[in-house]
């Protein structure tokens, strides 16, 4: 299972008793969404994202008023005005500090990453709200709109070229265990969620290795390193 981003596009195949059958457009899974949670399709693009782990949308241009909506890193936005400190969007008044323009990605999904350290682990996740593996590598290559899948074996088959088992890792090699794929934030430190920790953590390449071996998980099976 994978969630939907705010401002995400899905497919609508049918509708009953207030769900919606929909397939996300982005990495292509289907299920059953609460109709009310959907929008009529928007003819404006996106223009902004969600830079930060969670913000809040208002109800006008002042931190004081309501908050209409609840958004999380990734979430996609059309900038329909501008305010001191504010953007208008589809969702309500967003703070600028919390947006980044979908034309100026960042370059270091490591980073990204990084922004996340704490989060609880979520079977399923992609957000700060709760995330696992593959959804975190997958939020922190999106975000520097790198296609990324959106499983771990998916990941593994389509990012980058694979490096010899003996090879010195560097910042932004991926690590793969039979179900589990990590970053590398320097050639022996990685950034991963776990549920050994049930949260977003660093860890020793070399303790990880260990640990989940002695867990019975198995060794890696594969490390790889984007060409950009």
């Amino acid at each position: 299972q994978r969630q939907l981003y705010p401002g995400e596009q899905v497919t609508v195949y049918d509708e009953h008793a207030g769900w919606s059958f929909v397939k996300a457009r982005a990495h292509g899974y289907v299920g059953y969404i609460q109709s009310q949670q959907l929008r009529p399709p928007n003819q404006a693009p996106s223009t902004h994202y969600i830079s930060v782990p969670i913000s809040h949308s208002y109800g006008q241009c002042d931190m004081k008023s309501g908050i209409t909506a609840l958004l999380v890193m990734g979430s996609q936005l059309q900038n329909l005005q501008e305010e001191t400190g504010f953007i208008k969007t589809q969702f309500g008044w967003v703070p600028k500090q919390h947006v980044q323009a979908l034309s100026d990605p960042p370059s270091d999904p490591v980073a990204v990453a990084e922004k996340l350290l704490g989060v609880p682990y979520l079977w399923g996740g992609d957000s700060a709200l709760g995330i696992d593996c593959s959804g975190l590598v997958r939020l922190s290559h999106m975000i520097c709109a790198h296609n990324c899948p959106a499983d771990s074996d998916l990941q593994q088959s389509a990012l980058g070229a694979v490096l010899p088992p003996d090879a010195p890792l560097q910042r932004g090699d991926l690590v793969f265990w039979k179900g589990h794929v990590a970053l590398m934030i320097s050639e022996e430190t990685l950034i991963h969620a776990n549920a050994h920790r049930m949260s977003v953590t660093y860890e020793a390449l070399s303790e990880a290795i260990s640990r989940i071996a002695l867990a019975g998980e198995g060794d890696v099976v594969l490390k790889k390193r984007l060409l950009l």
